[in-house]
Protein backbone atom coordinates (compact mmCIF):
# COMPACT_ATOMS: atom_id res chain seq x y z
CA UNK A 1 0.00 0.00 0.00
CA UNK A 2 1.61 3.02 -1.22
CA UNK A 3 2.16 5.66 1.91
CA UNK A 4 -0.04 8.74 1.70
CA UNK A 5 0.92 12.51 0.83
CA UNK A 6 -1.72 15.29 1.58
CA UNK A 7 -0.80 18.37 -0.63
CA UNK A 8 -2.75 21.09 0.47
CA UNK A 9 -2.79 24.66 -1.55
CA UNK A 10 -4.38 26.26 -4.08
CA UNK A 11 -1.69 27.26 -6.02
CA UNK A 12 -0.61 24.92 -8.06
CA UNK A 13 -1.56 24.48 -11.53
CA UNK A 14 -2.06 20.61 -13.64
CA UNK A 15 1.32 20.91 -14.45
CA UNK A 16 2.65 21.27 -10.97
CA UNK A 17 0.36 18.55 -9.77
CA UNK A 18 1.57 16.30 -12.58
CA UNK A 19 5.01 16.84 -11.39
CA UNK A 20 4.81 16.26 -7.63
CA UNK A 21 2.23 12.91 -8.82
CA UNK A 22 4.98 11.70 -10.77
CA UNK A 23 8.06 11.93 -8.33
CA UNK A 24 5.95 10.91 -5.57
CA UNK A 25 4.95 7.99 -7.20
CA UNK A 26 8.28 7.01 -8.17
CA UNK A 27 9.47 6.83 -4.46
CA UNK A 28 6.70 4.84 -3.41
CA UNK A 29 4.09 7.58 -2.23
CA UNK A 30 0.28 8.19 -3.57
CA UNK A 31 -0.16 12.00 -3.23
CA UNK A 32 -3.90 13.30 -2.75
CA UNK A 33 -4.32 17.45 -3.54
CA UNK A 34 -6.56 19.56 -1.65
CA UNK A 35 -7.16 23.43 -2.77
CA UNK A 36 -8.02 24.09 1.48
CA UNK A 37 -6.87 22.56 3.97
CA UNK A 38 -10.40 23.08 5.68
CA UNK A 39 -11.60 20.43 2.98
CA UNK A 40 -9.15 17.99 4.16
CA UNK A 41 -11.48 15.88 6.59
CA UNK A 42 -10.80 12.79 8.31
CA UNK A 43 -8.45 11.45 5.60
CA UNK A 44 -5.87 13.74 7.22
CA UNK A 45 -5.37 11.42 10.27
CA UNK A 46 -3.61 8.73 7.47
CA UNK A 47 -1.35 10.72 5.94
CA UNK A 48 2.36 10.18 6.70
CA UNK A 49 3.66 13.47 4.55
CA UNK A 50 1.69 16.80 4.72
CA UNK A 51 3.00 19.56 2.72
CA UNK A 52 0.87 22.81 2.52
CA UNK A 53 -0.02 26.08 3.43
CA UNK A 54 -1.97 27.76 6.46
CA UNK A 55 -2.46 23.96 7.87
CA UNK A 56 -2.28 25.50 11.98
CA UNK A 57 -5.00 23.98 12.90
CA UNK A 58 -5.27 21.17 11.26
CA UNK A 59 -2.42 19.47 12.03
CA UNK A 60 -3.13 17.70 15.08
CA UNK A 61 -5.42 15.48 13.56
CA UNK A 62 -2.69 14.00 11.61
CA UNK A 63 -2.16 11.28 14.26
CA UNK A 64 0.01 9.25 11.22
CA UNK A 65 1.87 12.55 10.08
CA UNK A 66 5.98 11.85 10.41
CA UNK A 67 7.17 14.88 8.22
CA UNK A 68 5.36 18.19 7.47
CA UNK A 69 6.37 20.79 4.65
CA UNK A 70 5.19 24.50 4.94
CA UNK A 71 5.08 25.62 1.63
CA UNK A 72 5.77 29.52 2.99
CA UNK A 73 9.28 30.29 4.72
CA UNK A 74 7.51 32.42 7.90
CA UNK A 75 6.75 29.87 10.31
CA UNK A 76 5.43 31.36 13.73
CA UNK A 77 2.06 29.77 13.32
CA UNK A 78 3.10 26.79 13.97
CA UNK A 79 5.05 27.69 17.45
CA UNK A 80 1.85 27.44 19.67
CA UNK A 81 0.75 25.19 21.60
CA UNK A 82 -1.27 21.95 20.42
CA UNK A 83 -0.38 22.45 17.10
CA UNK A 84 1.84 19.18 16.96
CA UNK A 85 0.17 15.73 17.30
CA UNK A 86 3.70 15.10 17.98
CA UNK A 87 7.06 16.87 18.86
CA UNK A 88 8.52 14.41 17.02
CA UNK A 89 7.86 15.14 13.48
CA UNK A 90 9.85 16.54 11.24
CA UNK A 91 9.53 20.36 9.73
CA UNK A 92 10.79 21.91 7.22
CA UNK A 93 9.82 25.84 5.16
CA UNK A 94 10.09 27.05 1.66
CA UNK A 95 12.89 29.11 2.36
CA UNK A 96 14.54 30.08 -0.59
CA UNK A 97 11.39 30.05 -3.17
CA UNK A 98 10.75 33.90 -2.44
CA UNK A 99 13.87 35.47 -1.92
CA UNK A 100 14.23 36.82 -5.63
CA UNK A 101 10.75 38.13 -6.20
CA UNK A 102 10.75 40.13 -2.46
CA UNK A 103 13.98 41.15 -3.30
CA UNK A 104 12.57 42.86 -6.74
CA UNK A 105 9.81 44.74 -4.51
CA UNK A 106 12.62 46.21 -2.01
CA UNK A 107 14.04 47.63 -5.34
CA UNK A 108 11.32 48.87 -6.61
CA UNK A 109 10.34 50.63 -3.08
CA UNK A 110 13.21 51.74 -2.14
CA UNK A 111 13.71 53.35 -6.06
CA UNK A 112 10.08 55.24 -5.55
CA UNK A 113 10.83 56.37 -2.08
CA UNK A 114 14.29 57.59 -3.36
CA UNK A 115 12.45 59.21 -6.33
CA UNK A 116 9.34 60.75 -3.90
CA UNK A 117 7.05 58.87 -5.45
CA UNK A 118 5.00 58.89 -2.26
CA UNK A 119 4.80 62.56 -2.58
CA UNK A 120 3.98 62.85 -6.20
CA UNK A 121 1.32 60.06 -5.63
CA UNK A 122 -0.19 62.26 -3.09
CA UNK A 123 -0.39 65.31 -5.44
CA UNK A 124 -0.76 63.87 -8.62
CA UNK A 125 -4.11 62.34 -7.09
CA UNK A 126 -5.28 66.00 -6.05
CA UNK A 127 -4.08 66.72 -9.54
CA UNK A 128 -1.56 69.25 -8.46
CA UNK A 129 1.82 69.73 -10.77
CA UNK A 130 4.35 69.55 -8.28
CA UNK A 131 8.33 68.93 -8.85
CA UNK A 132 10.34 67.41 -5.94
CA UNK A 133 14.03 67.95 -5.45
CA UNK A 134 16.54 66.51 -4.63
CA UNK A 135 15.57 63.09 -5.50
CA UNK A 136 18.48 60.34 -4.35
CA UNK A 137 20.50 57.24 -6.34
CA UNK A 138 20.96 53.60 -5.15
CA UNK A 139 24.48 54.53 -6.40
CA UNK A 140 26.38 55.73 -3.40
CA UNK A 141 23.58 54.54 -0.79
CA UNK A 142 24.66 53.16 2.22
CA UNK A 143 22.37 50.04 3.26
CA UNK A 144 21.94 47.67 6.06
CA UNK A 145 20.33 44.52 5.33
CA UNK A 146 18.68 43.22 8.65
CA UNK A 147 18.71 39.45 7.99
CA UNK A 148 20.92 38.22 5.22
CA UNK A 149 19.31 34.91 4.51
CA UNK A 150 17.57 34.07 0.57
CA UNK A 151 15.58 37.28 0.90
CA UNK A 152 18.71 39.84 2.45
CA UNK A 153 21.01 37.99 -0.33
CA UNK A 154 19.18 38.43 -3.46
CA UNK A 155 18.35 41.92 -2.08
CA UNK A 156 22.43 42.40 -1.24
CA UNK A 157 23.44 41.38 -4.93
CA UNK A 158 20.85 43.86 -6.41
CA UNK A 159 21.76 46.64 -4.62
CA UNK A 160 25.64 46.04 -5.00
CA UNK A 161 25.23 45.48 -8.66
CA UNK A 162 23.26 49.19 -8.88
CA UNK A 163 26.42 50.29 -6.71
CA UNK A 164 24.95 50.65 -3.38
CA UNK A 165 27.17 49.58 -0.52
CA UNK A 166 25.42 46.90 1.78
CA UNK A 167 25.90 45.57 5.02
CA UNK A 168 24.57 42.54 6.72
CA UNK A 169 23.17 42.35 10.14
CA UNK A 170 22.92 38.63 11.43
CA UNK A 171 23.34 36.41 14.84
CA UNK A 172 26.37 34.42 13.29
CA UNK A 173 29.06 36.44 12.08
CA UNK A 174 31.17 33.26 11.32
CA UNK A 175 29.41 31.53 8.95
CA UNK A 176 30.12 32.27 5.41
CA UNK A 177 28.43 35.62 3.63
CA UNK A 178 28.35 36.26 -0.32
CA UNK A 179 30.31 38.81 -1.84
CA UNK A 180 27.33 40.99 -2.28
CA UNK A 181 27.77 41.96 1.42
CA UNK A 182 30.70 44.70 1.88
CA UNK A 183 30.67 43.68 5.60
CA UNK A 184 28.58 41.11 8.27
CA UNK A 185 28.12 42.83 11.58
CA UNK A 186 26.67 40.88 14.46
CA UNK A 187 23.24 41.39 15.43
CA UNK A 188 24.30 43.13 19.26
CA UNK A 189 26.38 45.71 17.32
CA UNK A 190 23.52 46.82 15.36
CA UNK A 191 23.39 50.55 17.17
CA UNK A 192 26.89 50.92 16.12
CA UNK A 193 25.77 50.67 12.25
CA UNK A 194 22.41 52.34 12.35
CA UNK A 195 23.85 55.78 12.49
CA UNK A 196 25.78 55.50 9.20
CA UNK A 197 22.90 53.68 7.23
CA UNK A 198 20.83 55.62 4.64
CA UNK A 199 18.38 52.72 4.09
CA UNK A 200 17.76 50.14 6.87
CA UNK A 201 15.78 46.67 5.23
CA UNK A 202 14.50 44.83 7.41
CA UNK A 203 13.71 41.11 6.27
CA UNK A 204 14.16 38.78 9.66
CA UNK A 205 11.30 36.70 11.12
CA UNK A 206 9.21 36.22 13.84
CA UNK A 207 10.71 35.22 17.37
CA UNK A 208 11.13 36.33 20.99
CA UNK A 209 14.45 38.07 19.86
CA UNK A 210 13.28 40.00 16.85
CA UNK A 211 10.44 41.49 18.69
CA UNK A 212 10.64 45.22 18.11
CA UNK A 213 14.20 44.78 17.17
CA UNK A 214 13.14 48.43 15.77
CA UNK A 215 12.41 50.29 18.69
CA UNK A 216 12.31 54.25 19.01
CA UNK A 217 15.60 54.56 20.17
CA UNK A 218 17.07 52.67 17.46
CA UNK A 219 14.85 54.58 15.09
CA UNK A 220 16.02 58.09 15.98
CA UNK A 221 19.62 56.78 15.94
CA UNK A 222 19.41 56.44 11.58
CA UNK A 223 20.07 60.49 10.47
CA UNK A 224 17.50 62.29 9.40
CA UNK A 225 16.40 61.65 5.71
CA UNK A 226 16.50 57.41 6.15
CA UNK A 227 14.53 55.12 4.78
CA UNK A 228 12.53 51.67 6.58
CA UNK A 229 11.42 48.91 4.67
CA UNK A 230 10.56 46.13 6.14
CA UNK A 231 9.64 42.73 4.57
CA UNK A 232 9.68 40.10 7.15
CA UNK A 233 7.34 40.61 10.44
CA UNK A 234 5.15 43.34 11.59
CA UNK A 235 6.36 42.46 14.74
CA UNK A 236 10.14 43.61 14.13
CA UNK A 237 9.33 47.20 14.35
CA UNK A 238 7.71 49.67 16.25
CA UNK A 239 4.62 50.78 14.43
CA UNK A 240 3.86 53.85 16.70
CA UNK A 241 7.63 55.15 16.94
CA UNK A 242 7.73 54.60 12.80
CA UNK A 243 4.59 56.93 12.41
CA UNK A 244 6.17 59.47 14.86
CA UNK A 245 9.05 59.39 12.99
CA UNK A 246 7.53 59.66 9.66
CA UNK A 247 5.24 63.11 10.75
CA UNK A 248 8.67 64.53 12.57
CA UNK A 249 10.43 63.66 9.17
CA UNK A 250 13.63 62.49 10.92
CA UNK A 251 12.37 59.68 8.39
CA UNK A 252 12.31 60.50 4.43
CA UNK A 253 9.95 57.38 3.94
CA UNK A 254 8.90 54.16 4.90
CA UNK A 255 7.49 50.73 2.62
CA UNK A 256 6.25 48.60 5.13
CA UNK A 257 5.01 44.94 3.38
CA UNK A 258 4.32 43.18 6.86
CA UNK A 259 2.76 44.79 9.90
CA UNK A 260 0.42 44.68 12.81
CA UNK A 261 -2.93 43.76 12.65
CA UNK A 262 -3.13 42.05 9.05
CA UNK A 263 -5.01 43.49 7.34
CA UNK A 264 -4.69 46.61 8.83
CA UNK A 265 -8.13 48.70 9.79
CA UNK A 266 -9.13 51.21 7.98
CA UNK A 267 -8.97 53.45 10.67
CA UNK A 268 -5.56 52.80 11.17
CA UNK A 269 -3.03 55.85 11.85
CA UNK A 270 -0.19 54.31 9.43
CA UNK A 271 -2.52 54.69 6.37
CA UNK A 272 -1.32 58.52 6.83
CA UNK A 273 1.77 58.47 7.77
CA UNK A 274 3.85 60.63 5.93
CA UNK A 275 5.74 59.33 2.62
CA UNK A 276 4.77 55.75 3.26
CA UNK A 277 4.24 53.25 0.58
CA UNK A 278 1.87 49.94 2.15
CA UNK A 279 1.77 46.78 0.37
CA UNK A 280 -0.94 44.09 1.98
CA UNK A 281 1.67 41.51 2.32
CA UNK A 282 2.44 40.38 -0.96
CA UNK A 283 6.45 41.13 -2.01
CA UNK A 284 6.21 37.40 -1.96
CA UNK A 285 3.13 36.25 -3.23
CA UNK A 286 3.00 33.18 -4.97
CA UNK A 287 1.41 34.98 -7.91
CA UNK A 288 5.14 34.72 -9.28
CA UNK A 289 5.00 31.81 -11.19
CA UNK A 290 9.17 31.21 -10.38
CA UNK A 291 7.75 30.63 -6.61
CA UNK A 292 5.55 28.32 -7.56
CA UNK A 293 8.08 26.27 -9.23
CA UNK A 294 10.30 27.00 -7.12
CA UNK A 295 8.24 25.18 -4.11
CA UNK A 296 7.91 22.34 -5.48
CA UNK A 297 11.62 21.70 -6.85
CA UNK A 298 12.30 22.19 -3.00
CA UNK A 299 9.90 19.78 -1.48
CA UNK A 300 10.61 17.33 -4.47
CA UNK A 301 14.23 17.37 -3.76
CA UNK A 302 13.60 16.74 0.37
CA UNK A 303 11.23 14.11 -0.62
CA UNK A 304 13.83 11.72 -2.28
CA UNK A 305 16.38 12.58 0.97
CA UNK A 306 13.45 11.56 3.35
CA UNK A 307 12.50 8.76 1.45
CA UNK A 308 16.27 7.40 1.50
CA UNK A 309 16.64 8.16 5.29
CA UNK A 310 18.99 10.91 4.65
CA UNK A 311 19.00 14.42 6.67
CA UNK A 312 16.58 17.17 5.11
CA UNK A 313 17.35 20.57 3.87
CA UNK A 314 15.37 23.38 5.34
CA UNK A 315 14.84 22.53 8.69
CA UNK A 316 12.72 24.77 11.00
CA UNK A 317 13.86 24.52 15.14
CA UNK A 318 10.58 24.62 16.91
CA UNK A 319 12.87 26.11 19.68
CA UNK A 320 14.29 28.56 17.68
CA UNK A 321 10.94 29.61 15.04
CA UNK A 322 13.02 29.60 12.30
Amino acid sequence: MARKIIVSMDFLDEKLKERVAEASRKLGFEPVFYDKAKDIGPEIADAEILFGSNMQDYLKEASSMKWFCNTYAGCERYMNPGVWPKQECLFTNSSGAYGLGISEHIVMVLLMMLRRMPEYQRDLAEKKWTFYEPIRSVHGLKVTILGTGDIGTHTARSLTAMGAEVRGIRRDVTKKSDSAFKEIWATEDIDKILPDTDALIMAVPSTSETTHIIDRERMNLLPKGAYIINVGRGAALDQKALIDALNSEHLAGAALDVMIPEPLPADHPLWNAKNILLTPHCSGDTALYYAKEKVVDMFLENLELYAAGKPMKRMVDLKQGY
